[in-house]
């Protein structure tokens, strides 16, 4: 069982720092305010970065996290992808550290493409009060603070290996030749 929290609701501190993200805070707040079911399309980079990652890739990075490491900031589901919410900088230093692990050089379906929006990007977060029915928007960890603890790019790096070691387990030894003969050494006179 996971021990990955369920809180689907912002609280009204979470609201407030989602909307610091924002170049207009009091305007986001007020859009909240009159539609608190509508998703909206923050700016990364300064409140935070995004690492986007396939959904079921990005519920094991989630799960390795909060089982083996230090937890998660704010979670959201928004087709078909995990955002997970980062700090500031993690989508600039992310790449080369994933290009240093030789991230998708091999086991390509245990490895997919991670995504990584810092600034001058934007994402669409999903209402910060209601659940999309669908379940195609909505928050796994929801915003609760005005100053969540954001993983950095190593600690990203790391739930990404371990999610991907968890999918694939890799041998240090080549795979077998099927066409070898095998010879039973145990009998030997």
């Amino acid at each position: 069982m996971s021990s990955t929290p369920n809180v689907t609701r912002a609280t009204g501190d979470g609201i407030a720092w989602m909307a610091s993200a924002s170049t207009y805070p009091r305007s986001t707040l007020a859009l909240w305010e009159e539609r608190p079911d509508a998703p909206v399309v923050l700016p990364c980079g300064t409140a935070f970065d995004v690492v986007s990652a396939p959904a079921v890739f990005g519920r094991r990075m989630l799960d390795r996290l909060w089982d083996e490491g230090p937890g998660s900031g704010p979670v959201a589901v928004f087709r078909g992808r995990v955002l997970l919410f980062t700090a500031p900088g993690t989508a600039q230093r992310l790449p080369s550290l994933l290009a240093w692990e030789e991230w998708g050089s091999t086991r390509a379906d245990a490895v997919p493409p991670l995504l990584c929006h810092g600034p001058g990007d934007a994402v669409t977060v999903p209402p910060l009060t209601t659940g999309d029915a669908s379940g195609s928007a909505r928050w796994l960890v929801a915003p609760d603070t005005r100053h969540p603890w954001l993983p950095g790019p190593e600690i990203a790096l790391w739930a990404a290996v371990r999610a991907a070691r968890a999918a694939v387990r890799i041998s240090i030894f080549p795979p077998a030749d099927q066409d070898a003969k095998v010879y039973d050494v145990s009998r030997r006179r």
